[in-house]
């Protein structure tokens, strides 16, 4: 019999900072390395070093490149890890441009804190900087979905697509012939740009998010929704601010409202995409066209459609702009980026319309505005909020509790442990209790930076 360990350090019992450290007696493996968004107690985490000797750990694999599966990256490597961070080559590109992203946006954030004195640090400090996001880069790895890679003698994996993001994969991982599945975050069946999820047919040990685990998606009539909200934009002479994740959502969005325009559903007006890692995102479309379904014909028609903002300073000719608008920023929780600037100058006009899409985190502005904030805190100081909040969460390029089970319905076997992972409290334990009436298993929800031992 053979030890092998367990260590949730993120994603547990919360939806943020996935990393979850597999100890085998061949090779050590880090499965994500995210950091923590949200609330103040679960950033604050993000600045300790995490329990585990940094310097053991021999590979990171990454199921998608969103931050809160990568962006934790540049510390692990500032902690001493030295080997090889392996994705999708989809996965790496994405994981480049938000690390590169994330790293400007935290220097530019410490700066603006520190000449304007409100940190509650005597010098505020970037989480990371450009030059460790351009050290932690050095170590991608690219290899291809459904291939098996050996990582020793009784251990191998390989990526398999899941929808979700561009490059996105649930992990297949032997170890000592056992099949070790983790999920990543599974996509959606009718996704406009991706194609359904691809489902793991065996599982002695499954790694299963839960971030909708309690929760249907409503059967919204998006195209209605966008239509009426644009009108009302139009007829107020307002701005449509569209607070929009860079990756894929944007994507979907653009999608969507180019649709909307050809079919005649919406008039000719201005939508601005100002999303700087968003419009290089696009780029990975053009890149890797054998992984979302747009043509490239398509790909070209869609973009001329929209005034794709590339400087700072045009981000205020926008804002200045009196015509009725739409605007399309990042980031989607509204926790940074330039959506921040939009709506510190025309939130508090009645005439601006907000549309959330997707999930909102605690913690988050989003939620915030979500749950009906009358103030927003943004840069040190607060804004009343007196702009009309919308919401479609049908967008959501998550899977809900339906969709998921169906993604589990293709395992022939009974997995020895269901851990629920990647979900808030109410959505773990609601989606325990669905899986134990549907299926009959057992499912364990673990805490933060828990130990589980296996004998193999």
């Amino acid at each position: 019999m053979r030890k092998v360990s367990i260590k949730f350090l993120g994603a547990s019992g919360t939806v943020t900072g996935s990393k979850f450290y597999i100890e085998t007696p061949e090779i050590n493996i880090l499965v994500d390395c995210g950091m923590f968004q949200g609330l103040k107690e679960l950033r604050e985490k993000n600045w300790q070093p995490l329990p585990i000797d940094v310097s053991k750990v021999d590979v990171v694999l990454l199921t998608h490149g969103h931050l809160d599966h990568t962006g934790y990256l540049p510390r692990l490597v500032k902690e001493g890890f030295k080997g090889q961070i392996i994705a999708t080559e989809p996965t790496l590109s994405i994981a480049r441009i938000i690390l590169l992203d994330s790293a400007k946006i935290q220097e530019e954030q410490a700066n603006k804190a520190n000449e304007e004195g409100y940190s509650k640090h005597p010098v505020a400090l970037p989480f990371y900087n450009l030059e460790e996001a351009e050290n932690t880069i050095k170590l991608f790895s690219g290899v291809k979905k459904d291939e098996w890679i050996e990582l020793s003698k009784n251990i191998k994996f390989k990526f398999q697509f899941n929808g979700h993001i561009i490059g996105s994969t649930f992990i297949h991982l032997e170890i000592f012939e056992k099949i070790f599945i983790f999920s990543g975050d599974v996509g959606r069946l009718n996704d406009e740009l991706l194609d359904p999820p691809e489902r793991p047919k065996w599982a002695d040990y499954l790694f299963l998010e839960s971030t909708y685990g309690n929760k249907l998606h409503p059967e919204e009539n998006i195209t209605e929704i966008l239509s009426n909200l644009i009108q009302k934009t139009i007829n107020d002479r307002g701005t449509l601010i569209i607070p929009s994740f860079a990756v894929e959502r944007l994507q979907l969005l653009m999608y969507l409202l180019w649709q909307m325009y050809k079919k005649n559903k919406i008039p000719n007006i201005p939508i601005f995409i100002d999303s700087p890692m968003g419009n290089n995102v696009l780029n990975v479309f053009q890149k890797y066209p054998d992984w979302h379904k747009l043509s490239m014909n398509a790909y070209e028609a869609m973009c001329n459609h929209f005034t794709i903002i590339t400087s700072y300073a045009d981000t205020w000719k926008t804002i200045d702009d009196p015509r009725p608008k739409i605007v399309i920023a990042g980031s989607g929780m509204v926790t940074g980026g330039r959506v921040l600037t939009y709506l510190k100058q025309l939130i508090d006009e009645p005439k601006t319309n907000v549309l959330l899409v997707g999930y909102q985190s605690e913690g988050t502005r989003g939620r915030q505005l979500l749950e009906g904030t009358h103030e927003l805190k943004m840069f040190g100081k607060f804004y009343p909020v007196k702009a009309s909040i919308h919401f479609i969460e049908s967008l959501s390029a998550h899977a809900d509790q339906a969709e998921l089970l169906h993604w589990i319905d293709n395992i022939k076997n009974i997995p020895e442990n269901v851990f629920l992972i990647h979900g808030e409290p109410g959505a773990l334990d609601a989606f325990k209790v669905k899986i134990r009436d549907t299926k009959g298993w057992e499912c364990h929800i673990p805490k933060l930076n828990e130990i589980v031992d296996l004998w193999l």
